[in-house]
C-alpha cells in the first residue's frame, strides 16, 4: 500500500481503495465535493467538482490534486513488470527514417524527415530531387524536451521567403517569424495570438495576410474563448502594432476569417466560418488591385473550398446539392448557382479533397474509408485512376498550376508511409522514399468488413492483427472510435498500434456515424439530436467483435481522443459490462459546459449546446461526468490528459476522473489519471512523450487485460 504524506494539504486526504485487477490496494486523492448545483431549463444537474475547471497555472489546489493523481498513476504504472519490455519493443518499431511528400517551393522542393525517435520532425530543401538535402529548420534545437513545435510555413511564390509558427507545449496558440530561405537568416518579424490559422503572401514578397485573435486578458490564455477573429496584412519589417486591417465582422464575434492569395497572385480568398465546426463557409473574393469584392457564396448552406482559379474562374469542392461533394467552376462575376458549371459530378464515394496542379485536378475520394484518386482534365473528363497497394490512405497531393509533377504518400494498419512522386503527364508514380523497417508488413492482415447497427444501417469497421490468430474469443482486441465533426477515421499506420498487435493484440477501427466517410449525410445523422446514434454504433462494434469471436468482455478495451474520448466515455457509461477497459483521452465529458472554454464554442454544430432546451434533453443522456453512478462497477479506465491543452480543457478529464474514483465500487478496477505536463491536445507532442505514453496505455491493458505477452523477436 502506497503512502504519501504530503497529501495532507487543505483540500486532500487519502482514502483506501482495493483494485482487483493486479491485486494492489491504491490509496487516490480524495477529492472534495462541492454543493454547485445548475438549472438548466427547471431540471436541476449537480457539478460537484467545478472547482476542478481552474486553471492549474492559476490554481494552487487544482495544481495540488494533479501532482497527487499524478503520484498514485505513475507509482502504479511503475510496478507493472511488463512495461519496459513494452517500452523497449515500441522504441524498437519507432525507430526508423520517416520522410514526408515534398513540395515545390519556388526552384527548390521542401520534406520533413525524422531520422527515428527524433522529438520533432526536422525540415530540407533540395535543389534537385536526386541531390543533398540542406537543413532549413529544425524544432528539435528550440527546447531541450521536444515541447515546442512547428506551427505550419507559408513560402513565397519564389520561394525565397518563409513564414513558419511557433507553438509551445502543444498550445493553440501560435507565434510566427520570418526566414530568409537562401541565407536561413530570420528578418526580425513576429506576429502572435493566432489560432487555428495560416499565412498567405502577396507575390510581390513584401508581406502576408494572417488572421489572429485578440490578446487574452491575464489568466485566460488557455481557458477564454477565442472569439472576434480579424484578417490583417503585415508588411514587413514593420510591428504587429502597424498591421492593416484587412476584413473583420464585429457584429458576429463567433465567425472565423481566414484569407488565401491564389497562385496566379490577383485575387484575396476570404473564406468565413460559421463559428462551428461544421466546415460550411461564405466565400468572397476580392482582386489585389482595386477595392470590388466578390460575394461568391454569401450563406452558410454547403461546405466549400477553393482549389484553383484561371482568371475569374474559380474552382470550388462543394456539398451544395452534393451531399458527398462535387467540383465546380464558378465565375466570379456570375456566382449565382444557377450559372455553376459541375465539371466533376458527384460519385459514390466521397470527395474528400481536391488540387488544381499541373492543370488537372487531382480528386481524392473516401471508397468506403479508404482512399481512392482520380485525375480529371480542366473540362471534367478522367484522365486517369491511380492504384495502391490494398487498403489504406493516400495523402499529399498538393502544388500549383503550373506544377508537372506531385508528391504523394501511402500508409495502412500494418504498413508506414512510402512517399511517391506522381509524373502528371505520364501518371506514373516512382518511389521517392520507402523507410526501412523492423518488421515484415506481410506478417500482419489488415481486412475491412461490415456490420449492422440497432436501426439497421450497415457500418464499415477496419480489423488488422497477425497473421494466422485464432477465432477462440480471446484475443485482447482494442476498439477505436471517433465518429464526429465530418472527420473519417481512415487507414493509418501507427507505430503504437502495430506494437499492439506485436503483442498479439487486434486492432480494430468502427467508422461509426458522426465522421466524414460518407459524406455530409453520415455526418448529420449523428449530430445534436441525433449524437447518440454515434455511441449506438460503437456498442454495435464491441457485440460484433464479440459475437465473431475475436474477443471477449474480459479482453476488449475502447479508445478514442477528443470527440473519441467523449465516446468512450458515453458508452463505458452506457454499457460498463461490456469492456473490461477504456482509454479515454482528451475527452469531452461535460457535455453541458464544453462551449464555455477556448475551442469549445465551435463544436454547438455537432453536440448541440445546453442553452438550448432541446439539445439539453439529448446531452444529458450521454454526457459522461453526468452519466457515472454510484455502485455500477465500470472497467479499468486510464484517463489520459495534458495540462497545456486549450482544445479541450483539461478539467473535463478532471471532473471525470473525480466523479469516476467516487463512484467506482471499493472492490472495482482501477480508475487512474495521467495527466502530461507540458503539453497540449497532441498536435506537436514530442516522440519520447508520445512512446512514453503509448507504453503506459499497453501496461496498463496488459495488466487489467490480462495479458500474457508473447517473446519479443525482431
Amino acid at each position: 500500500m502506497w503512502h504519501h504524506p504530503w497529501l495532507s494539504a487543505v483540500v486532500l486526504t487519502c482514502f483506501s481503495l482495493t483494485v482487483s485487477a493486479g491485486g494492489t490496494a491504491l490509496k487516490y486523492p480524495q477529492t472534495k465535493r462541492g454543493d454547485v448545483v445548475d438549472d438548466y431549463h427547471g431540471t436541476k444537474v449537480a457539478d460537484p467538482y467545478r472547482w476542478l475547471e481552474a486553471d492549474v497555472r492559476e490554481s494552487k489546489e487544482v495544481a495540488e490534486w494533479v501532482a497527487a493523481e499524478n503520484e498514485v498513476t505513475f507509482a502504479y504504472l511503475k510496478e507493472i513488470p511488463e512495461r519496459e519490455a513494452i517500452k523497449k519493443r515500441l522504441t524498437e518499431l519507432w525507430n526508423f527514417e520517416k520522410v514526408s511528400p515534398p513540395f515545390r517551393a519556388g526552384p527548390r522542393y521542401v520534406f520533413a524527415k525524422n531520422d527515428g525517435l527524433q522529438n520533432q520532425y526536422v525540415y530540407h530543401t533540395l535543389d534537385k530531387l536526386d541531390g543533398e538535402p540542406k537543413l532549413l529548420l529544425d524544432p528539435n534545437t528550440w527546447s531541450k524536451d521536444g515541447t515546442v513545435a512547428l506551427a505550419g510555413m507559408a513560402f513565397t511564390d519564389d520561394g525565397k521567403l518563409m513564414a513558419y509558427g511557433v507553438s509551445e507545449s502543444g498550445s493553440d496558440w501560435s507565434t510566427w517569424k520570418v526566414l530568409n530561405v537562401e541565407s536561413r537568416k530570420e528578418l526580425g518579424d513576429e506576429i502572435r495570438w493566432t489560432k487555428f490559422g495560416a499565412t498567405s503572401w502577396t507575390r510581390d514578397n513584401k508581406g502576408f495576410y494572417y488572421s489572429r485573435f485578440p490578446e487574452p486578458k491575464p489568466g485566460e490564455k488557455y481557458q477564454g474563448l477565442p472569439l472576434n477573429m480579424k484578417l490583417y496584412y503585415h508588411r514587413l519589417e514593420t510591428a504587429q502594432s502597424e498591421d492593416k486591417l484587412v476584413y473583420d465582422r464585429p457584429d458576429q464575434p463567433t465567425w472565423t476569417i481566414y484569407g488565401q492569395v491564389t497562385d496566379d497572385g490577383k485575387y484575396l480568398v476570404i473564406q468565413i466560418g460559421d463559428g462551428t465546426t461544421s466546415r460550411k463557409s461564405r466565400i468572397y473574393v476580392r482582386p489585389l488591385v482595386g477595392n470590388v469584392m466578390h460575394a461568391v457564396i454569401d450563406n452558410f448552406d454547403s461546405v466549400n473550398e477553393v482549389v484553383g482559379n484561371d482568371g475569374p474562374v474559380f474552382y470550388l469542392r462543394t456539398d451544395l446539392n452534393a451531399p458527398r461533394g462535387r467540383l465546380v467552376a464558378i465565375d466570379i462575376r456570375k456566382p449565382q448557382p444557377d450559372d455553376w458549371k459541375t465539371l466533376v459530378l458527384q460519385a459514390e464515394a466521397t470527395l474528400e479533397q481536391v488540387h488544381y496542379v499541373g492543370g488537372q485536378f487531382n480528386c481524392k475520394y473516401l471508397k468506403d474509408a479508404y482512399s481512392q484518386v482520380k485525375l480529371y482534365d480542366p473540362t471534367g473528363k478522367l484522365v486517369r485512376e491511380l492504384t495502391f497497394p490494398g487498403i489504406g490512405s493516400a495523402r499529399g497531393f498538393s502544388g500549383k498550376a503550373r506544377d508537372a509533377d506531385t508528391f504523394y504518400s501511402f500508409d495502412s494498419f500494418n504498413l508506414p508511409a512510402r512517399t511517391y512522386r506522381l509524373d502528371l503527364m505520364t501518371g506514373k508514380s516512382t518511389l521517392f522514399h520507402e523507410p526501412k523497417l523492423r518488421f515484415k508488413p506481410e506478417d500482419f492482415e489488415v481486412k475491412q468488413t461490415f456490420y449492422t447497427s440497432g436501426d439497421g444501417t450497415k457500418i464499415p469497421m477496419f480489423i488488422s492483427h497477425k497473421e494466422g490468430i485464432k477465432l477462440d474469443g480471446a484475443n485482447p482486441t482494442l476498439l477505436y472510435g471517433y465518429g464526429g465533426f465530418n472527420i473519417p477515421m481512415t487507414p493509418q499506420f501507427s507505430a503504437a498500434k502495430l506494437a499492439w498487435m506485436d503483442m498479439g493484440g487486434v486492432f480494430a477501427v468502427a467508422n461509426i456515424r458522426g465522421g466524414g466517410e460518407y459524406g455530409r449525410e453520415w455526418h448529420r445523422a449523428a449530430t445534436k439530436l441525433n449524437r447518440p446514434k454515434a455511441y449506438e454504433d460503437f456498442i454495435a462494434a464491441a457485440e460484433w467483435l464479440i459475437k465473431n469471436n475475436y474477443t471477449k468482455t474480459e479482453k476488449l478495451a475502447i479508445q478514442g481522443g477528443s470527440n473519441g474520448g467523449l465516446l468512450v466515455g458515453a458508452v463505458m457509461c452506457k454499457r460498463p459490462d461490456l469492456f473490461g477497459a477504456a482509454l479515454p483521452a482528451v475527452g469531452v465529458m461535460d457535455v453541458l459546459r464544453f462551449h464555455k472554454f477556448t475551442a469549445g464554442r465551435f463544436w454547438t454544430d455537432d453536440y448541440g449546446s445546453s442553452d438550448n432546451p432541446e439539445d439539453f434533453k439529448v446531452q444529458i443522456t450521454y454526457s459522461p461526468y453526468h452519466n457515472l453512478k454510484k455502485g455500477t462497477r465500470y472497467p479499468a479506465t486510464l484517463i489520459t490528459t495534458a495540462d497545456t491543452d486549450d482544445r479541450v480543457v483539461p478539467s473535463h478529464s478532471f471532473k471525470f476522473a473525480a466523479q469516476l474514483q467516487y463512484f467506482q465500487p471499493a472492490d472495482g478496477p482501477p480508475v487512474l489519471i495521467r495527466i502530461e505536463t507540458r503539453a497540449g491536445h497532441g498536435a506537436g507532442r514530442p516522440t519520447a512523450m508520445i512512446i512514453e505514453e503509448a507504453a503506459d496505455q499497453w501496461a496498463f491493458l496488459v495488466r487489467n487485460l490480462k495479458i500474457k505477452l508473447p517473446d519479443q523477436k525482431n
